[in-house]
């Protein structure tokens, strides 16, 4: 009898020797999840910009995963992939997997999609990776100390891939390579107006409630675009006023202020939380996503 395709896809296969040390690594310091979460919304844009993984989500039928139809809940799964990869440690690394695989495997494009896409695809998955890393460093140089920008927080980066299927040695070997690597992903890289379209919704907030859409979305809309790099902007035709700019380094400078004196536990909130959610849904048997 011929196995269902989805169950195919979703089993954990064999891992390798180095994908099981990397799901036993631990990425040093992790002490900016928290402010991280402002750039978030920008870190989806820079992923979604890819054709292919732009229309993987757009065209996806995996409601439950559906950011306009259940818009806690996709945050809930996005953020808790996050804490999962950065600290998760092994077991919960390899029990995402998994739980992720299931609706990845129903992600794939059709005959009609103006892009093949296919989120099993590690090329794919690579650049989400990617993206990831680089949200990282950004926060790492607003936020942070640019000299924990090392080779080997470099390294530890590449668990953004390997928490998924991505192949450990599809990570680029060095920093450089990975400069090298996003320069040619994005001089090729063209957004078309349905997918400009669409991100341009989720910068505005048009999945939110009508309220919050009204309290919070042009601050949101001013955080985003001044964390989404130029050339981000300039490919979805976003623009960034002075007045815009001066908002987005006054409440940068203001948090990183913040941040300074903030416990380890605070500034990794609420990722955090998230993983003690993740392993408690673990222990009582209920759904990981």
């Amino acid at each position: 009898m011929t196995a269902d395709p989805i169950e195919e896809f979703a089993t954990e296969t064999v891992p390798t020797r180095t994908r099981v040390e990397l799901d036993e690594q631990q990425i040093s310091d992790m002490g900016l999840l928290g402010p991280a979460l402002l750039s978030g919304p920008a870190n989806v844009i820079m992923q979604l910009s890819h054709p292919a993984v732009g229309y993987g989500v757009y065209e996806s039928k995996v409601d439950s995963g559906n950011l306009y139809k259940h818009p806690v809940k996709r945050t809930r799964t996005t953020l808790t992939y996050l804490a999962v990869a950065a600290t998760g440690g092994g077991e919960l690394r390899r029990k995402y997997r998994q739980a992720v695989n299931r609706s990845h495997a129903q992600v794939r494009s059709v005959e009609s999609s103006p892009v093949k896409y296919n989120a099993f695809d590690p090329s794919l998955q690579l650049w989400v990776a990617a993206c990831l890393y680089r949200g990282w460093e950004d926060c790492v140089r607003i936020f942070g100390d640019e000299a924990d920008l090392t080779e080997e927080a470099y390294r530890q980066g590449a668990v953004m891939g390997t928490t998924l299927q991505m192949p450990p040695e599809m990570w680029p070997a060095t920093r450089a390579d990975f400069e090298d690597y996003w320069n040619s992903v994005l001089d090729d890289m063209v957004i078309d107006d349905v997918i400009g379209s669409y991100l341009k919704s989720l910068v505005r907030l048009e999945f939110a409630p009508a309220a919050l859409r009204v309290l919070a979305g042009r601050f949101s809309e001013i955080m985003t675009i001044g964390f989404l790099p130029p050339e981000f902007r300039d490919k979805i035709g976003f623009t960034q006023s002075k007045r815009d700019k001066l908002l987005f380094d006054v409440n940068t400078r203001a948090l990183r202020a913040l941040v300074q004196t903030l416990p380890q536990s605070w500034r990794q909130f609420p990722f955090n939380v998230l993983l003690a959610d993740l392993k408690w849904r673990m222990r009582t048997n209920r759904p990981l996503i």
